[in-house]
């Protein structure tokens, strides 16, 4: 796995950005395994959206993009996405338990 700099080729870096994005899509069904376990811990569906908790995370993944040096705001709609997604997964994973 070559450092960006030391990339021969467009191919290669083309395959290092593919080998990147499986990793990050695996990642995502992890997460999504922890999102369906959470739900088990939510007395109500209304306690799902935990707005408290989404505001304390997205605070986070700005200051993480700032450490990585992306855009706090691109990340925070990336995550805001993400976790409307999630939430209704949860939901649906929630009204089945």
């Amino acid at each position: 796995m070559p450092l960006p700099a030391d990339c021969k080729s467009l191919d290669q870096v083309r395959a290092e950005i593919d080998r990147i994005d499986r990793a990050v899509v695996a990642l995502l069904g992890e997460r999504a395994g922890y999102v369906h376990a959470a739900a088990r811990f939510k007395a109500t569906e209304a306690d799902i959206a935990a707005p408290l908790r989404q505001a304390a995370m997205l605070h986070a993944r700005r200051e993480w993009a700032q450490q990585e040096d992306l855009d706090p705001d691109f990340i925070e709609q990336l995550y805001r996405h993400l976790v409307a997604h999630f939430v209704e997964r949860e939901r649906t994973h929630w009204r089945t338990l």
